[in-house]
């Protein structure tokens, strides 16, 4: 570990120093007129982003998306000013009456960084510790996307070579998310990736010391990073020379990833809320912005104050930007014209096509057969992942039982693994034990664009991954998450494995697509439609969640009305249907069941298999109808879990066969039928049903 960087190359004015300092009055300026928010933050690490933005990254203000870009992360989103002034200074599209309308209705300077609302902001960031989980996804992506087209060119020398810059705070390394997030940087030898940490010693309840006691820095050691620590300079300010020696000896190592300890004062330089918990999170004062103008140079009666000359140098960035895409972009003629077929695949990848014929090698199971939904799923992946190069992903240390394996001789993992299929570019991912920071790692690799991931776990354990999966939504983000072992149906585990409450809970996130195909062909129709709904443009993507079975459940002939969401499986016999039987995954072939004792008794049964809430919702109302006349009120609803989200598909007639209580320990079989999971019951719940229909 080294400690304060002595030489630089960094050249820095007098100007870039009263960029810093408008920056730091900027922060102050907004934070002041909506009368909250968090100055103290972003006026301390003015210098750190400053140098990101203008000194060091690679990046074009003028194309945010650019593929050849380095990416910047967030992780203290509370902070957002950090990112908003840079922004501003650097001609991002941010002018200076976004930051007049700081965190207020309309405006493009939320309150948190929000992915796809303001130019530059690559990933939604508020909840604290999820931006460095994403810049560990982001950094595995990188690598991934240069063994697709660039595997062979030296280090540093491929177009496809840049790195991934996060700035995290104290309250981001203290969740645990980060933690799983950063050993898992750490084991994969991630040299790619950046992390600065603003070590200020204050969070909301005051100083660290109330909640934190180790040394954060031989913790990052212990992960298998490389390490530097950097000290403010006499005056308590950042030093942007240090900071700029620090990334740049980072920049060399690349087997592994580095972590900068920044040592700052909160709100520096503000006479009296520097280093205090109120400058955290609440505006500075009126005195107080005051008389830190004064401290700074500006003067005290203005707002805003922005000086002609600090700006025209800060848009300086966008002369440079232009100049260093156009060089990429020799770069990367040069590698279409040595690499002409990997250079087709880019652009197809890139424009978010998928390979001719990719459909025809989806598999097709024999009806009649008993199939367990994930090892369906399995096969699925092992067939797309001979031809769609771009599918990637794994599992939480569970790949045999989530069949998340797409290629058993590849997996992801570094130079230097021991084991015999490691590959720094394959295709397997072993996330660990560690569901959290591995959906938040993929909302990292959605965000850098240019494949396609997925990953899975039990379906109880989307617990632990929620906050990552909410943001997948909120970002509009393809993700797909195989969550496996979706009921009681597992067995003997028990309620500590057993999900009840997921499937309505996951259900109740808006924009994410729960699908719990009843059978294999239903799986795989799932598939294809998951991937057939991918989009680079945002707010038209979704994640999706497969909720799939442990156990076989019958196979059925495929249906591609299954894309819809819900279809009619099996329709009523001897006359207009007078009752309809709605399931989802295993419970359909217990509907299908029920429908035979009905239709022996002279009643007209109709099954709808509904693997989709949301899919069935997006279909016009004629569908809908066709699929579940209005006319036809005596229905049952069954799914093993609790019923929240039927009610509205039964009306009063109707019935729900539902689970409102835990599991237990024993065989799947003989869960079902203690908790009236049986043709039987849901036979005799349809009777009901249909004698309260006809009153």
């Amino acid at each position: 570990m080294s400690t304060k960087p002595t030489t630089t190359d960094l050249e820095w004015t007098e100007l870039d120093q009263r960029a810093v300092d408008t920056a730091r009055v900027l922060a102050a300026d907004a934070v002041q007129k909506v009368g909250n928010g968090h100055p103290g933050t972003a006026m301390s690490l003015a210098p750190a982003a400053y140098t990101l933005f203008q000194k060091v990254m690679r990046h074009d203000p003028a194309d945010p998306e650019w593929v050849g870009r380095d990416r910047f992360v967030l992780s203290a989103g509370h902070s957002s000013l950090t990112l908003y002034t840079q922004l501003y200074l650097a001609g991002f599209g941010l002018e200076l009456d976004d930051l007049k309308s700081f965190r207020t209705w309309g405006s493009k300077t939320p309150g948190h960084p929000e992915y796809g609302h303001t130019k530059g902001v690559e990933t939604t960031t508020g909840p604290l510790g999820q931006g460095v989980a994403n810049a560990v996804g982001m950094a595995m992506a990188a690598r991934y996307e240069r063994g697709l087209f660039d595997p062979e060119a030296p280090a540093g020398e491929s177009p496809f070579d840049h790195f991934v810059y996060c700035i995290a705070g104290d309250g981001c390394l203290q969740e645990g998310i980060a933690a799983e997030a950063s050993s898992m940087a750490g084991h994969q030898k991630l040299g790619n990736l950046v992390l600065l940490w603003d070590d200020n010693h204050i969070s909301i309840e005051g100083d660290t010391e109330t909640a934190v006691s180790e040394d954060t820095v031989k913790r990052y050691e212990a992960y298998g990073w490389h390490v530097q620590r950097v000290e403010a300079q006499e005056n308590g300010d950042l030093d942007p020379a240090a900071i700029h020696a620090a990334i740049q000896e980072a920049k060399r190592v690349t087997d592994r990833p580095s972590f900068i300890a920044m040592r700052s004062i909160i709100a520096w330089p503000a006479p009296n809320a520097q280093n205090t918990e109120a400058a955290h999170g609440s505006a500075l004062g009126d005195e107080e912005v005051a008389a830190t103008k004064r401290v700074l140079g500006f003067d005290p009666e203005q707002s805003f104050e922005v000086a002609d000359e600090v700006i025209a140098h800060t848009r300086k960035a966008l002369e440079r930007g232009a100049q260093a895409k156009a060089e990429w972009e020799k770069s990367l003629q040069k590698w279409r014209e040595a690499n002409p077929e990997r250079a087709a695949e880019f652009d197809r990848i890139a424009a978010g096509e998928l390979p001719t014929g990719w459909e025809e090698k989806l598999p097709v199971f024999e009806p009649g057969k008993a199939v367990a939904t994930r090892a369906a799923s399995g096969k699925v992946l092992q067939a797309l992942g001979a031809v769609i190069p771009e599918l990637w992903g794994g599992s939480a240390d569970l790949a045999g039982s989530n069949n998340t394996t797409i290629d058993k001789d590849s997996s992801f993992l570094p130079a230097g693994n021991p084991l015999p299929e490691a590959n720094p570019y394959g295709r397997t991912i072993h996330f660990g034990i560690r569901e959290h920071s591995m959906g938040a790692e993929m909302n990292g690799i959605a965000l850098h664009g240019n494949t396609r991931i997925y990953g899975g776990t039990f379906l109880v354990f989307s617990d632990y991954m929620r906050n990552a999966v909410r943001l997948s939504a909120l970002m509009h983000l393809p993700v797909t998450y195989v969550w496996t072992h979706d009921s009681i149906g597992l067995g003997e585990d028990g309620p500590t494995h057993q999900p009840v409450e997921h499937l309505a809970s996951l259900r109740a996130i808006p924009g994410l697509n729960i699908v719990r195909p009843a059978d294999a062909n239903e799986t795989a129709i799932a598939w294809r439609e998951i991937l057939k709904r991918w989009t680079k443009e945002f707010g038209k993507g979704q994640p999706h969640g497969l909720a799939l079975t442990r156990q076989g459940v019958p196979t059925y002939e495929p249906n591609d009305d299954a894309a819809k969401g819900g279809y009619v499986l099996f329709e009523a016999e001897g006359g207009e249907a007078q009752v309809i039987l709605i399931a989802t995954g295993s419970e359909v072939h217990v509907a299908v069941e029920a429908r035979e004792r009905l239709q022996a008794e002279g009643v007209p049964t109709r099954v709808v298999s509904m693997p989709s809430v949301e899919w069935f919702e997006q279909q016009d109302q004629g569908y809908r109808d066709s699929v579940l006349p209005p006319s036809v009120k005596a229905r049952v609803a069954v799914e093993a879990g609790i019923g929240l989200t039927w009610h509205k598909y039964v009306g009063d007639a109707g019935r729900i066969v539902s689970l409102e209580h835990f599991g237990a320990s024993a065989d799947g079989k003989l869960l079902f039928r203690e908790f009236g999971f049986t043709a039987e019951n849901v036979a005799a719940k349809a009777r009901e049903s249909l004698a309260d229909a006809q009153r």
